[in-house]
């Protein structure tokens, strides 16, 4: 069954809301937060409907998603949520909590392999082949392409099914505290990252 996808503009629509934890992504201009934009954030309630939120150039009032992603009731289901909180926290000003990051919780959960990007993940942990051709597009423009619409979606739509896969074998593994101490450290690794500590080990000799 083909994804329902809403494209909204600046912000998420009134009344809009996530009861079963929100999955999260961002797509920008380029990997530097301190140069390329945040363009549009996806969401998903992994109901099959994905939201995106597209912004122009400067304008990032979004007073309702802000709200989500600070609220700590809302769990906010992150793949490398290292690089997109640091966006929110850039171009939105939030500290983007309480986090889950299925990077983490898959490079702790799955060391028989070491291919933990998110294409890998869900083809295993979903059964699902996603198109990432779209990747490096252009998600500056004004009028998002119906691939890139699809693209930025499915990045979101599987979210809450590779989470629950990936739950079960942390717990199978007892590596549960590992992951949730990692999550709870987001904060402070992308603030490190902000500042300029993006290559640096700090726990190094």
């Amino acid at each position: 069954m083909s994804p329902t996808i809403k494209l909204h503009t600046g912000d998420l629509p009134a009344g809009l809301a996530f009861h079963n934890g929100v999955a999260v992504d961002s797509e920008t201009m380029g990997l530097n937060p301190h140069r390329d934009r945040l363009c549009v954030v996806q969401l998903s309630d992994g109901d099959g409907t994905a939201h995106l939120v597209q912004f122009e150039q400067g304008s990032y009032a979004a007073p309702r998603l802000k709200a989500l992603l600070t609220d700590p009731s809302v769990l906010k289901i992150f793949h490398f949520a290292r690089f997109d909180v640091a966006v929110m926290k850039k171009f939105l000003g939030v500290e983007t909590a309480p986090v889950y990051c299925t990077k983490i919780a898959s490079k702790l959960a799955r060391t028989y392999t070491d291919r933990h990007g998110l294409k890998d993940l869900v083809a295993e942990l979903a059964g699902v082949e996603l198109d990432k051709q779209q990747q490096s597009s252009d998600w500056g423009r004004a009028d998002l392409t119906d691939r890139q619409k699809h693209y930025a979606a499915s990045d979101v739509l599987h979210l809450h099914a590779v989470k629950a896969k990936l739950d079960m074998m942390l717990d199978r593994e007892g590596r549960r505290d590992h992951a949730e101490a990692a999550f709870k450290f987001l904060a402070t690794r992308t603030a490190l990252d902000l500042a300029g500590f993006i290559d640096d080990d700090i726990f190094a000799h």
